[in-house]
């Protein structure tokens, strides 16, 4: 397919080495897997489930070390083994988690302020007006001594990437970001995660299943197959006017191409012992 090159090392803030990981001995769920993401840009991860998206995530934050290969953010490669220095490394990530991950026993406010408190030795005025001004940006000052359980799902969302971005951190990860949302909703948050990125210059990647809510607000698109596998990258517009059968397949929703309906599996002739 037509595609833009790959981003060069010098304009990435992370750089995936061939990298391969696995949860265990039968399973590798990356194999060799060599990617950049550029520096100030929206780039979405798409894929099916079970690909490998979220693994990448977590290798990129650090929870997993990869089995062998190598992170590397903004040049420097992310150290697991050493506690403080990755302790100091997050403060540079945010993480928006797939369905917010607040803490439901906390205010709307001390969600947000949670970060500044574990993380700064900021005086509690200073916490405040930085929490009151990130809620300003998400549209929910208003909501900063509301319970998590007065809020609906979207605000809830809303809220954690109030919190995702309490930091200011130079790359901020959404882990569907649009599951179990409304449209409206929906629309709100895609169009917030742009906004905040141009905003702050800040380097985004985004997981989603959400085809056309990613292709109309990344700069770069990444699509992954089993393992890890490429299968393109390019602009939004250059997978969406791709001819092969995969990318057309997946970004278009066809039912019928190369990915099988069918998990493999022996005949029915041969599973009843029919003329066998």
């Amino acid at each position: 397919m037509p595609q833009s090159l790959p981003v060069a090392a010098a304009d990435a803030l992370i750089e995936i080495d061939h990298v391969s990981f696995g949860y265990d001995a039968r399973r590798t769920i990356l194999k060799d897997v060599t990617l950049n993401f550029p520096r100030g840009k929206v780039t979405a991860i798409l894929g099916g489930s079970g690909c490998g998206k979220t693994t990448l995530l977590r290798l990129i934050g650090g929870v997993h070390e990869p089995s062998s290969g190598q992170v590397r953010f903004d040049g420097k490669p992310v150290n697991t083994s050493n506690r403080a220095e990755l302790y100091k490394f997050r403060r540079r990530l945010g993480m928006l988690f797939q369905f917010g991950a607040l803490f439901t026993d906390l205010s709307v406010f001390d969600n947000v302020a949670f970060p500044l408190r574990e993380h700064t030795n900021l005086t509690e005025d200073l916490i405040r007006d930085i929490v009151l001004m990130k809620l300003d940006a998400v549209g929910l000052r208003g909501a900063a001594q509301l319970r998590i359980s007065e809020v609906s799902g979207g605000m809830a969302r809303r809220v954690a990437l109030a919190r995702a971005i309490v930091l200011d951190p130079e790359l901020i990860m959404y882990d569907e970001p649009f599951a179990g949302l409304d449209l409206v909703s929906l629309g709100v948050a895609a169009k917030l995660i742009r906004t905040l990125n141009d905003i702050t210059g800040a380097t985004s990647l985004i997981v989603s299943h959400d085809v056309p809510q990613c292709m109309a607000i990344c700069d770069w698109v990444v699509l992954f197959a089993t393992q890890g596998r490429i299968v393109a990258q390019g602009t939004p517009a250059e997978l969406m006017a791709s001819t092969d059968p995969e990318v057309r397949q997946f970004v278009r929703g066809e039912p019928d191409g190369p990915i099988n309906f069918h998990y493999p599996a022996k005949t029915v002739a041969e599973d009843y012992g029919v003329g066998v």
